[in-house]
């Protein structure tokens, strides 16, 4: 009614225009999901949280996140929305810049491109009320085939996070190092990344380390094997212990594209020999959980080896030296052949020893009493059930550990945790602990235990299992109380005799999953199970 409105009084009248429906997204959508020109996608918030890949400035290569170039171009604020996206040729020469929160990369050629514009609904502005709106009439809305399903392809089999680490050295040479593409190509192409599978980054190592492209940036592999062929030759040095050491340092972030929970993978190539020292950087790469792997081609002919100023170069760099990390090419003419069975190796999870998990990460101290209460028979069970503990874990010179304290009213240190560095020799060195008889100061002996056991491991990996089987003459309360302060997990297992009280004092919260009691002795082996659960979940949990 007209004569509801005050004369002179501008409306505004907002004209919605029927729009293509908004097909969400993800931050990590590219541009090469999008099927069709012109689609509208609805991004969400916070994509500057995430560290998005995005090639261009204007116009953006296809393998770049769509919500992150939108938010680079301005077209979309950090709280997301709705974005209209145009697909373009390929081109040379993306520029690099910084807007928005957003910091672009730069890309010498892609192979299609795509360019965005803001899709808010139209706005009309009536000063009058004999004013028209003229409204645009819409496209039939989009179906969802418009945009890609997130793939979930890849190698389910082959879940791992893959660092390849090339050799651009002088030594290689032009000629050889395309040969090197060729063999990486065929390495990817068999590994079959995907976003559920293999992930695969890459470095060149040179004078210094270059990250070409990082574990994120290429999950499709046309596009993986297509930024492979564009890697340049730089020339240099061999330093590939710089370039282990940088990938080590940076590749395997949440935020440069680590996978939580994933095996972490390096695979370093090298023709000849390095130019400078491996044992710094292998020793960060196994303490961070890194199997490193080095494939070696053309290794140094008799007459060279005077040249090489560490002969044990390829024992020293890998994950562990078993034979099963390190791999040999004759020639970069003969690589063909060694795509399929480097690859299996790549993805064996059994035998990626420096991963880091429960059963290969953690440090279990066992504190034994060995009072006259218990009696010699009682404590070869005792013995047997600390072993079928330790057979659970990975124990090695780069994996599990464990040691053994007994005590009575004293304390001896029977093994430390870095006196025996395979399981044989660790068990063996459990089960010939020989039975001391004596007194019960439970107290005492966590203290020593925190004291002489842990002193040079990291918090988060300690584990403490105490086996008793009656009452502490002594306190034990302030000592487990200092222990668990120290960073270690503390179970308690008591026999016959020990008071559920000072057990449950011992123990780690919550006390029930880190309390244990039989009242005999030939109910310790139904605990083994329980434990190895447990210790397991509380090293996830802490790391």
């Amino acid at each position: 009614d007209p004569d509801a409105f005050s004369p002179g009084l501008d409306l505004l009248i907002f004209c919605m225009r029927p729009i293509n429906v908004p097909y969400p997204v993800t931050c990590v959508t590219r541009g090469a999901d999008l099927t069709e020109d012109g689609v509208v996608v609805l991004c969400p918030p916070d994509c500057t949280q995430w560290r998005v890949s995005v090639f261009g400035t204007g116009v953006y290569a296809s393998v770049s996140s769509v919500c992150g170039a939108a938010v680079h171009r301005g077209v979309l604020g950090p709280s997301g929305g709705p974005v209209r996206v145009h697909k373009l040729q390929g081109r040379h020469n993306y520029m690099s810049s910084y807007a928005h929160g957003i910091q672009s990369q730069a890309l010498t050629h892609w192979t299609a491109s795509f360019s965005l514009t803001s899709s808010r609904p139209a706005v009309c502005v009536l000063p009058s009320l004999t004013s028209v709106c003229v409204c645009v009439a819409a496209k039939k809305p989009l179906k969802k085939s418009s945009v890609k399903k997130v793939l979930t392809g890849g190698n389910k089999d082959c879940q791992m996070d893959i660092a390849m680490v090339i050799d651009s050295s002088n030594n290689i040479g032009q000629r050889r190092f395309n040969l090197q593409k060729n063999f990486v190509a065929k390495l990817a192409a068999m590994l079959r990344v995907g976003q559920i599978g293999p992930h695969i980054g890459l470095v060149q190592a040179s004078d210094s380390p270059r990250t070409e492209f990082l574990l994120t940036n290429y999950t499709q592999p046309k596009e993986l094997l297509f930024a492979i062929k564009e890697l340049a030759y730089l020339g240099g040095d061999t330093n590939t212990g710089k370039a282990i050491m940088h990938t080590a340092e940076t590749f395997y972030t949440q935020e440069n594209g680590g996978r939580r929970g994933h095996p972490r993978v390096m695979m370093v190539l090298i023709d000849g020999w390095p130019s400078d020292d491996l044992d710094q950087a292998a020793m960060l790469a196994r303490e961070s959980g890194i199997n490193v792997f080095l494939v070696s081609v053309a290794k140094p002919a008799p007459e060279e080896l005077a040249m090489v100023r560490d002969k044990e170069f390829m024992k020293k760099a890998v994950c562990k030296d078993n034979g099963f990390f390190s791999y040999l090419i004759p020639s970069w003419f003969s690589t063909t052949k060694h795509v399929k069975p480097l690859t299996q190796r790549l993805c064996s999870l059994d035998g990626l020893l420096c991963s880091k998990t429960c059963y290969n990460s953690v440090n279990i101290g066992f504190l034994i009493d060995g009072s006259s209460s218990v009696g010699d028979g009682n404590f070869q069970l005792v013995l047997d059930f600390l072993a079928g503990i330790a057979r659970s874990f990975d124990i090695s010179d780069v994996g599990a550990r464990i040691g053994a304290v007994q005590f009575t009213y004293d304390q001896r240190l029977e093994f430390g945790l870095y006196d025996h560095s395979t399981k044989d020799d660790a068990i063996n060195a459990l089960r010939r602990i020989p039975y001391m008889s004596g007194g019960t100061a439970t107290g005492a002996a966590i203290s020593y235990t925190t004291q002489n056991l842990f002193r040079r491991t990291g918090p988060g990996r300690n584990f403490l299992i105490v086996v008793t089987d009656g009452q502490s003459y002594d306190d034990v309360i302030s000592p487990a109380v200092a222990a668990r302060k120290q960073g270690i997990t503390m179970y308690s297992v008591g026999v016959a005799w020990a008071p559920l009280e000072d057990l449950k004092a011992m123990a780690s919260e919550p006390k029930d999953s880190h309390t244990f009691f039989t009242r005999e002795f030939t109910g310790l082996a139904e605990f083994i199970p329980a434990l190895v659960r447990g210790i397991c979940r509380d090293f996830t949990e802490n790391n």
